[in-house]
């Protein structure tokens, strides 16, 4: 895959008008190279990307000169999403290096579709290492084989390219269907006992009364 980018000249501040022309500022390097600094056209840029992804070499054609790289970095705008600034890294063709590769869900969980479990996602990549030219665009992850509750896909259920190494443990669980969560049963609280208060209500009714009687008597023989 090839993508055409050129050197530019302005920086810092400056970097707006190269915006605003329709270009993203990028900067290219690798190691024992001296840093490039490039533009990108937005659009060739989008559509090699959404091709290529972080984990496929893109051949940056710059000067007559086809250099092999990899998206290192993207930088985008937190109001807009649009793409700001890009790093590449120039790798070698001939040289293994390591990257980070994409897991890709596909399939139905019939644990989760016929059990009413819930699929846990645990990671979403996985770094691998690898000569630039066999990394691979994504894994496939396929959750169809998940048929019992609590069962789980691991790292070692993956179907891993020749010439591929992942640099995790076999055992590393991807995904995981767990039951349902339990609803909580709310208990009713008891119904208050109103006769108990009702009968108590005119026992103090009778009090009162007894007790008004008595005063009046009291005040009756003094007089």
């Amino acid at each position: 895959m090839d993508l055409s980018v050129k050197e530019r000249e302005k920086f810092g501040k400056d970097v707006r008008f190269i915006r605003k022309e329709g270009y993203i500022p990028a900067e290219l390097y690798g190691r024992g190279l001296r840093n490039v600094h490039i533009a990108v056209d937005q659009k060739d840029f989008a559509e090699a990307f959404k091709e290529a992804g972080e984990s496929t070499v893109i051949n940056l054609l710059l000067n007559d000169e086809r250099r092999p790289a990899l998206v290192h970095d993207i930088q985008r705008d937190y109001l807009t999403g649009e793409v700001v600034h890009i790093d590449f890294y120039q790798v070698r063709m001939d040289e293994k290096i390591k990257a980070r590769v994409p897991l890709e869900f596909v399939g139905e969980a019939p644990a989760v579709k016929e059990l009413g479990g819930v699929l846990n996602k645990t990671i979403s990549e996985i770094e691998v290492e690898a000569l630039p030219g066999d990394l691979p665009r994504n894994f496939e992850v396929d959750v169809s084989g998940l048929k019992e509750l609590n069962q789980s896909f691991y790292a070692s259920d993956l179907k891993i390219p020749k010439g591929v190494k992942i640099m995790v443990e076999p055992k590393t669980v991807i995904a995981t269907v767990t039951p349902p969560a339990e609803e909580e049963k709310v208990e009713e609280a008891p119904a208050a006992d109103v006769t108990a208060v009702k009968v108590e209500t005119e026992e103090k009714v009778a009090e009162r009364v007894k007790e008004k009687e008595k005063t009046e008597k009291g005040e009756e023989k003094k007089e």
